[in-house]
Parts: C-alpha cells; sequence; structure tokens
C-alpha cells in the first residue's frame, strides 16, 4: 500500500450563524511518491456487433503489442466490427486495436467525441459472431469535466460544482478499484456516473476540476463510495435504510434542498393501471411493511382480490416510474393519490442541498463535510 502523509487543511473563517455541524474539520493526505497524470478506462460501448470510430487529427492505430499498424487521417471515421474473435477496422484486423490521436486531437466513439485515446476490444457472444466494447482511455480529470457537466448543471455556484467535482472523482475510483475488470474501469451510464465526452464539458466545470485537482474523500485512509443524488426531500439517508452495510460517512443528515424542483411532487395512477401492475386481482391497498426514519419506503405490501404481494420500495418506484422511495399512495376513488419528495436514493451528497449552501456562501469543503460525516479530504500527487 503507498504511504500517506498528513498536512492540516486550513478551513476558511465562517460567520457565527454557522450552524455547528458546517464547521468541519478536514486533513489533507498527500500521497507519495508523485504519480503520472492518472488514466481511467471508461467503457463507451459494450456488446455491439458495429461501432462508429473517428479522428478529429490524424491518429496511430497500433495493436495490443503496441505495434504501429497505420494512420487514420484526420475528420475520417470507419466502421469496427468484431470478426472472428479479432476487431476489423478499415483494411486492419487484429486481436484489439488502439487509436491514438495526434496533436491533442479528439477520438469519435458512437455519436460523440471524447478526449483521450480508443480501445477495441473484442468479445465471444453465445450466438458465436462475437460483439466488440469500445472503451474510452482519458486522464481523470479530463474526465471528470465532462462527468460534472452531465451530473449538474455548469451554471450552477462555483463552489457546488466543486464539491461534485471531488465526490464525482472520489466516486469513480473507488468504482475502479472495486468493479473495475481487465478491460475498464468504469462505464458512462447513471449505474456508475454519466459521461458525456466533450458534450457536457463547459468553462465552469472545468475550472472546478483544476480547483480541486486530485482531491479525494477519504475514510481511514481509504477512497470512500461517494454516492451522490438530486434531492432527498429534507433529509439525506443512513445508507444501511436504503442499501446494505452501514458506512461511518454516509449518514443521514438535514438537507437543504428545499425549493429545488423535485423537492415535492405529485402523480396518480387509475385503479385498473394498478390492478394491472400489482398482480394481486383487483387492488384495493396499497400499505407500508417497513419505511425509514424519514419515511422512505423500505418494503410495501399490495392488497387485492387474488391475495397479497410484498414488494421493496426500490421495486415499486420502478414500476411506477416514481422519482424516489420517499412516497405515500392511498385510495382515492378509482385512483391511488401519490406525494412524494427528492429524486433519488437519498444517500450522500444532495446535488440540490449543495446548489442551496453554496447560494448561501459556504465553500465545497463545508459542504462535503456535512453531507460525508467523518470522512477526510485527500490529495492525490498528480503531475
Amino acid at each position: 500500500m503507498v504511504p500517506f502523509s498528513l498536512s492540516p487543511l486550513s478551513l476558511p473563517r465562517v460567520a457565527k450563524k454557522v450552524s455547528w455541524w458546517l464547521v468541519v474539520f478536514f486533513w489533507f493526505l498527500m500521497l507519495a511518491p508523485a504519480q503520472a497524470a492518472l488514466l481511467l478506462r471508461v467503457a463507451i460501448i459494450e456488446g455491439v456487433n458495429q461501432v462508429k470510430i473517428g479522428t478529429s487529427t490524424a491518429a496511430v492505430v497500433r495493436d495490443a503489442s503496441g505495434r504501429t499498424l497505420g494512420q487514420i487521417p484526420a475528420m475520417s471515421s470507419y466502421y469496427a466490427e468484431p470478426r472472428g474473435g479479432t476487431v476489423a477496422l478499415d483494411r486492419w484486423q487484429t486481436g484489439q486495436i488502439w487509436i491514438e490521436p495526434s496533436n491533442g486531437g479528439y477520438a469519435y466513439i458512437g455519436d460523440r467525441w471524447y478526449r483521450g485515446r480508443i480501445h477495441l476490444v473484442p468479445s465471444a457472444s453465445s450466438g458465436g459472431g462475437g460483439t466488440l466494447t469500445a472503451v474510452n482511455i482519458v486522464d481523470l480529470e479530463q474526465y471528470l469535466s465532462s462527468v460534472i457537466g452531465a451530473e449538474m448543471s455548469p451554471s450552477w455556484p462555483q463552489e457546488a460544482l466543486k464539491a461534485q467535482a471531488v465526490a464525482a472523482r472520489s466516486y469513480a475510483l473507488y468504482q475502479r478499484d472495486r468493479y473495475g475488470n481487465s478491460i475498464y474501469d468504469v462505464g458512462d451510464t447513471q449505474a456508475w456516473q454519466v459521461y458525456k465526452g466533450l458534450e457536457s464539458e463547459a468553462n465552469t466545470t472545468q475550472a472546478a476540476v483544476e480547483a480541486t485537482k486530485g482531491q479525494v474523500l477519504t475514510y481511514n485512509g481509504q477512497i470512500i463510495e461517494a454516492v451522490f443524488h438530486s434531492s432527498s426531500g429534507g433529509h439525506t439517508e443512513n445508507v444501511e435504510d436504503v442499501w446494505s452495510e452501514p458506512r461511518p460517512y454516509l449518514r443521514g443528515v438535514p438537507d437543504y434542498d428545499a425549493g429545488a424542483p423535485v423537492y415535492e411532487w405529485n402523480s396518480s395512477i387509475s385503479r385498473a393501471q394498478l390492478t394491472n401492475l400489482m398482480g394481486v386481482g383487483n387492488i384495493s391497498a396499497i400499505k407500508p411493511e417497513r419505511m425509514s426514519k424519514t419515511g422512505r419506503v423500505i418494503s410495501v405490501r399490495a392488497y387485492g382480490s387474488d391475495g397479497e404481494r410484498l414488494f421493496s420500495g426500490e421495486q415499486l418506484q420502478r414500476l411506477l416510474n416514481l422519482r424516489s422511495t420517499l412516497f405515500t399512495i392511498n385510495p382515492n376513488g378509482n385512483t391511488f393519490a401519490i406525494y412524494g419528495r427528492g429524486f433519488g436514493h437519498g444517500v450522500g451528497m444532495s446535488q440540490w442541498g449543495a446548489y442551496n449552501l453554496a447560494r448561501q456562501g459556504y465553500n465545497y469543503q463545508q459542504i462535503l463535510g456535512h453531507y460525508y460525516q467523518n470522512s477526510s479530504l485527500a490529495k492525490i500527487k498528480i503531475d
């Protein structure tokens, strides 16, 4: 394990009106020795039989051993396909293909532009034809500029964007270390965190990444799973009330998301529609079985003419396309009225809470300290 050295981080002075919970003390851990730029392997398209590939500048094409196969002209594109356990791209066919744009050029994968390089990897399929995975090899900090713009509006206050930068950096490295594989470290969907290449970058997101370069959240010297969500609806959750085991840094805290467009919401569904979805015959009632301390649904039981059935809160959320599991559902004549609050799982940092706190003048260290209790701010030294 790489050793850490400790040095204190001085927080800016805070006004007396600030609640005690926002006065958080962090430590900076400096990773030694210094590292080169940290590259992340992001799966952009996985398990397809064809993908469009291109570059903005002339690009070198290499095989898995690093041998140069040829060059792609600037602003040219080709379709890559799996072929007999290899990758076929224009006139080249080999086990794996790397495409490296020159002079800081951009890579094109599918329907978007990306920074960095492209790695094309074949894989066998049950039908015997094989599929293809296209991976973007990109500098971690450049990756984050895109993630922040995809996960949070680039027009939001800079301190909120900085908080998102640190959380997203921590989350990416946590995911890489635990769920990465021999082909890629993370994916580009919401299941990981959303990454859209150049499309979601902005000057503001780049500034937030630069201002927090290399900073991550840690607990006991390890990078934490810094999950985040849009809005909790007033109070975030203890992680064990939503998922599995307790984490000392994912504790429920008061949220500051009031006024968010997703803070509270209403919807309804007809009794006939609900009957078709629940699988218990003519639906009569849906009653909570277990709830978190803040009222988030952990499990509910549906009652109908053909019996009853237990659902988890997340199952019912997906089934009814609700924004969160913080909801109530009650019969109202021929419909069921649904009232809910928040958007997302409610664990970790609330993005709308970060927005409101930043607008009130709190800095990103204070925002992170509130939503990730007992964590420390660390810095991975990157050249």
